[in-house]
């Protein structure tokens, strides 16, 4: 095999103009090191950003740490305005309803738990609660999956 000299030169000159944008890419002396970065713990470090969004990662956020513990179900419940959340609360825990113990987000209720769908005029104030059943259980309403029979909102008259 002999030595082609047009593949020697273009072979080359790839090499040579490969390096080219290797080394334009090299910080120069003169360059400085950015003040400030975009995003500080999660959080877009620029003025006028909101401070607490879901974006931020739940280790610098309690809200996100407490939304992480939600179950799935249940975070449409939480995204309520305080009027919905009081209009859920007013408008059943009046309404017969069975008599259940005191209940957090996620319990499973027993099947001796009488469950009431929840009345056409709630559905209209606050359409989030359609398919959904409740139960009062001394002063808080339990809205309910029926499927499940997992609590997924708990009202009372402090929230």
């Amino acid at each position: 095999m002999g030595s082609d000299p047009v593949r020697t030169i273009a072979i080359a000159a790839a090499f040579v103009l490969g390096l080219t944008p290797a080394l334009a890419q090299q910080p120069s002396e003169t360059a400085k090191p950015q003040d400030s970065a975009a995003l500080i713990n999660g959080a877009l470090a620029v003025p006028g950003a909101a401070t607490d969004t879901d974006t931020i990662p739940a280790k610098f956020s309690e809200k996100n740490a407490a939304d992480d513990r939600l179950i799935i179900v249940a975070y449409t419940f939480k995204l309520l305005n305080p009027e919905q959340r009081s209009a859920i609360y007013q408008a059943l825990k009046g309404q017969p309803g069975g008599t259940a113990f005191k209940a957090d987000i996620g319990t499973e209720l027993p099947l001796a738990i009488e469950l009431r769908a929840v009345p056409d005029e709630m559905i209209v104030r606050v359409p989030q609660t359609k398919g959904y059943q409740y139960t009062v259980a001394g002063n808080q309403v339990l809205l309910v999956s029926p499927p499940t029979r997992i609590v997924v909102g708990v009202f009372s008259d402090t929230n």
